[in-house]
Protein backbone atom coordinates (compact mmCIF):
# COMPACT_ATOMS: atom_id res chain seq x y z
CA UNK A 1 0.00 0.00 0.00
CA UNK A 2 1.33 3.53 -1.16
CA UNK A 3 2.10 6.11 2.25
CA UNK A 4 0.25 8.95 2.06
CA UNK A 5 0.92 12.23 4.41
CA UNK A 6 -0.86 15.19 4.18
CA UNK A 7 0.04 18.95 5.84
CA UNK A 8 -0.31 22.48 5.40
CA UNK A 9 1.92 24.90 3.90
CA UNK A 10 1.05 27.76 6.60
CA UNK A 11 1.93 31.44 5.89
CA UNK A 12 1.74 34.85 6.63
CA UNK A 13 3.38 38.54 5.34
CA UNK A 14 5.46 40.08 8.04
CA UNK A 15 7.09 43.92 7.29
CA UNK A 16 5.87 43.21 3.54
CA UNK A 17 7.58 39.58 3.05
CA UNK A 18 5.98 35.99 2.71
CA UNK A 19 7.38 34.31 5.71
CA UNK A 20 6.11 29.86 6.09
CA UNK A 21 5.77 28.13 8.90
CA UNK A 22 8.08 25.14 9.35
CA UNK A 23 8.89 22.54 12.01
CA UNK A 24 12.39 20.43 12.89
CA UNK A 25 11.81 17.00 13.52
CA UNK A 26 12.28 15.76 17.25
CA UNK A 27 14.23 12.94 18.36
CA UNK A 28 18.27 12.16 18.43
CA UNK A 29 18.42 11.46 14.20
CA UNK A 30 17.88 15.22 14.18
CA UNK A 31 19.36 17.18 16.84
CA UNK A 32 22.37 18.36 14.79
CA UNK A 33 20.71 18.35 11.20
CA UNK A 34 19.51 22.20 10.58
CA UNK A 35 19.77 22.76 6.66
CA UNK A 36 17.74 20.14 4.77
CA UNK A 37 16.47 19.14 7.38
CA UNK A 38 12.72 20.88 8.47
CA UNK A 39 9.52 20.19 7.22
CA UNK A 40 5.80 21.69 6.79
CA UNK A 41 3.81 20.13 9.62
CA UNK A 42 2.44 16.78 8.22
CA UNK A 43 1.46 13.29 8.69
CA UNK A 44 0.40 9.84 7.42
CA UNK A 45 -3.35 9.07 7.36
CA UNK A 46 -5.21 6.23 6.29
CA UNK A 47 -8.71 6.30 5.04
CA UNK A 48 -9.87 10.18 6.24
CA UNK A 49 -10.27 13.16 3.94
CA UNK A 50 -6.52 14.40 3.31
CA UNK A 51 -7.17 17.97 4.35
CA UNK A 52 -8.87 16.75 7.50
CA UNK A 53 -5.71 14.71 7.94
CA UNK A 54 -3.60 17.85 7.38
CA UNK A 55 -5.44 19.52 9.74
CA UNK A 56 -4.98 16.82 12.13
CA UNK A 57 -1.89 16.33 11.92
CA UNK A 58 -1.05 20.33 12.49
CA UNK A 59 -2.21 20.31 15.66
CA UNK A 60 -0.37 17.19 16.69
CA UNK A 61 2.76 18.65 15.65
CA UNK A 62 2.52 22.11 16.92
CA UNK A 63 -0.82 22.48 19.29
CA UNK A 64 -2.39 24.87 17.54
CA UNK A 65 -5.54 24.64 15.41
CA UNK A 66 -5.29 25.74 11.38
CA UNK A 67 -8.46 27.54 9.60
CA UNK A 68 -9.00 29.58 7.04
CA UNK A 69 -9.26 29.16 3.14
CA UNK A 70 -7.30 26.38 2.25
CA UNK A 71 -5.61 26.35 -0.94
CA UNK A 72 -4.80 22.31 -2.88
CA UNK A 73 -1.45 22.07 -4.05
CA UNK A 74 -0.40 19.36 -5.88
CA UNK A 75 0.65 16.25 -4.26
CA UNK A 76 4.49 15.24 -4.42
CA UNK A 77 6.67 12.46 -3.77
CA UNK A 78 9.09 12.61 -1.60
CA UNK A 79 12.64 10.90 -1.89
CA UNK A 80 11.59 7.62 0.47
CA UNK A 81 8.49 7.13 -1.92
CA UNK A 82 6.02 9.36 0.21
CA UNK A 83 3.27 10.46 -1.13
CA UNK A 84 2.65 14.74 0.34
CA UNK A 85 -0.84 15.74 0.06
CA UNK A 86 -0.76 19.25 1.03
CA UNK A 87 -2.66 22.93 0.88
CA UNK A 88 -1.21 26.04 1.95
CA UNK A 89 -3.23 28.20 4.24
CA UNK A 90 -2.72 32.05 5.45
CA UNK A 91 -2.61 32.18 9.40
CA UNK A 92 -0.21 33.00 12.20
CA UNK A 93 1.20 31.03 15.43
CA UNK A 94 3.28 31.26 18.04
CA UNK A 95 6.40 28.98 17.05
CA UNK A 96 8.16 29.41 20.70
CA UNK A 97 5.38 28.26 21.94
CA UNK A 98 4.69 24.76 19.74
CA UNK A 99 3.56 22.07 22.18
CA UNK A 100 4.04 18.46 19.99
CA UNK A 101 2.71 14.94 20.19
CA UNK A 102 5.89 12.64 21.20
CA UNK A 103 7.40 9.08 19.95
CA UNK A 104 8.66 6.31 21.90
CA UNK A 105 11.34 4.44 20.51
CA UNK A 106 15.20 2.10 21.55
CA UNK A 107 17.39 4.89 22.25
CA UNK A 108 20.54 4.34 22.33
CA UNK A 109 20.04 1.80 19.84
CA UNK A 110 20.51 -1.49 20.94
CA UNK A 111 20.33 -0.42 24.53
CA UNK A 112 17.37 -1.91 25.39
CA UNK A 113 16.02 1.70 27.13
CA UNK A 114 12.92 3.59 25.57
CA UNK A 115 13.15 7.42 25.24
CA UNK A 116 10.63 9.53 24.29
CA UNK A 117 10.75 12.35 22.03
CA UNK A 118 8.74 14.88 20.88
CA UNK A 119 7.52 14.96 16.75
CA UNK A 120 8.66 18.45 16.31
CA UNK A 121 11.30 19.80 19.10
CA UNK A 122 11.12 23.85 17.41
CA UNK A 123 9.04 25.90 15.14
CA UNK A 124 9.95 28.68 13.37
CA UNK A 125 8.78 31.18 10.50
CA UNK A 126 11.35 31.04 7.26
CA UNK A 127 11.52 33.71 4.38
CA UNK A 128 11.07 32.11 1.16
CA UNK A 129 14.62 32.35 -0.05
CA UNK A 130 15.61 30.64 3.70
CA UNK A 131 12.79 28.12 3.80
CA UNK A 132 14.11 26.57 0.73
CA UNK A 133 17.28 26.14 2.92
CA UNK A 134 16.21 25.08 5.38
CA UNK A 135 13.37 22.33 4.33
CA UNK A 136 13.81 18.86 3.21
CA UNK A 137 14.79 18.88 -0.24
CA UNK A 138 12.03 16.63 -1.23
CA UNK A 139 9.00 18.78 0.16
CA UNK A 140 10.78 21.56 -2.06
CA UNK A 141 8.15 21.63 -4.90
CA UNK A 142 5.82 22.46 -2.11
CA UNK A 143 6.78 25.76 -2.00
CA UNK A 144 7.56 26.17 -5.46
CA UNK A 145 3.70 25.69 -5.78
CA UNK A 146 2.87 27.59 -2.86
CA UNK A 147 4.70 30.76 -4.59
CA UNK A 148 3.05 30.27 -7.67
CA UNK A 149 -0.23 30.76 -5.64
CA UNK A 150 1.22 34.59 -4.83
CA UNK A 151 1.81 36.05 -8.45
CA UNK A 152 -1.13 37.93 -9.71
CA UNK A 153 -3.36 35.71 -12.42
CA UNK A 154 -2.88 37.02 -15.98
CA UNK A 155 -5.22 36.57 -18.50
Amino acid sequence: MDRKSAGLVMYRTCEGQVEVFLIHPGGPFWVRKEQGAWSIPKGEFMDEDPLEAAQREFQEETGFAASGAFKPLDPIQQAGGKIVHAWAVEGDCDAEAIKSNTFTMEWPPHSGRQGTFPEADRAGWFPLPQARDKILKSQRPLLDQFERTLRPQTT
